[in-house]
């Protein structure tokens, strides 16, 4: 537990504060990156989560549903993220044009918006022991970390750029940063005091597996604008999805 709640609140904190070395933003590094998260959190769900949940749950069918929710669930909040969660950095100059209330209103809702989902990924964390004794929940941490990463740093690039100043974001880094170990422990004691079902549980990682499908392939066709061929980009998509292989069938 105390591995799963550091990892889950450092890694978006730290790589929040490289705003402070990297002022800049993107660049080819930060992309590929992106491409190697995005490819090895749909190979995770593909290989690992979505076949365990069939595997440990007669009700296939709602599973289906609820990886479909959560598909779109994550198209909705995306609506008031615009893409944040996989790394997309918008700072618009138009944004300069409106009033500092504003901004603190915009920074609140895309806050509210991306700890929603950070608390989904959290929850998912929680007992294991049910998904059987194939389920690697550390396998699902790295995904978690490697896409909450860039997208803490989209996150203060974005709040910094809005608020007009990196010092004023610290407070929405560090609400983000906790939301996902939030996430982990209440679901975890939902679970222990038998609020929170086997069954529910599992329609919960159905869910959160839609929001990884949506995410990572997002990811990945954005990294190709255009639907450019770009050799670098698809090697670094092949490394991600081995890995997740690796993962699943090798360690």
């Amino acid at each position: 537990m105390a591995l799963k709640l550091s990892v889950l609140f450092f890694t978006p904190l730290l790589a929040g504060l490289l705003i402070y070395f990297l002022p800049e933003g993107r660049n080819r590094n930060y992309r590929l990156l992106l491409v190697f998260a995005g490819s090895y959190l749909f190979g995770i769900t593909v290989v690992h989560i979505l076949p365990e949940l069939y595997r440990n749950n007669g009700e296939v069918e709602l599973i289906g549903l609820f990886v479909l929710a959560g598909f779109f669930l994550q198209q909705l909040l995306e609506y008031f993220t615009s893409g944040i969660e996989h790394g997309h950095i918008h700072t618009q100059d138009h944004a300069h044009t409106h009033s500092h209330y504003h901004h603190q209103v915009s920074a609140i809702v895309l806050l509210l918006a991306l700890c929603v989902h950070a608390f989904l990924e959290g929850a998912m964390l929680a007992q294991p022991a049910t998904m059987g004794f194939n389920y690697d929940v550390n396998a699902i941490l790295l995904g978690i970390a490697l896409h909450r990463a860039p997208a803490a740093f989209a996150l203060m690039t974005v709040l910094s750029f809005q608020l007009h100043s990196a010092r004023k974001a610290l407070p929405y880094l560090a609400v983000f940063s906790i939301a996902a170990p939030a996430g982990l422990l209440i679901s975890t004691y939902l679970t222990e005091a038998e609020v929170l079902t086997t069954s529910g549980l599992t329609f919960l990682y159905a869910l959160v597996s839609g929001n990884f499908l949506h995410i990572s392939t997002t990811i990945v066709f954005e990294s190709s604008p255009e639907h450019h061929f770009n050799a670098r980009k698809l090697a670094v998509a092949i490394i991600g999805a081995l890995a997740a292989v690796a993962v699943e069938y090798i360690l």
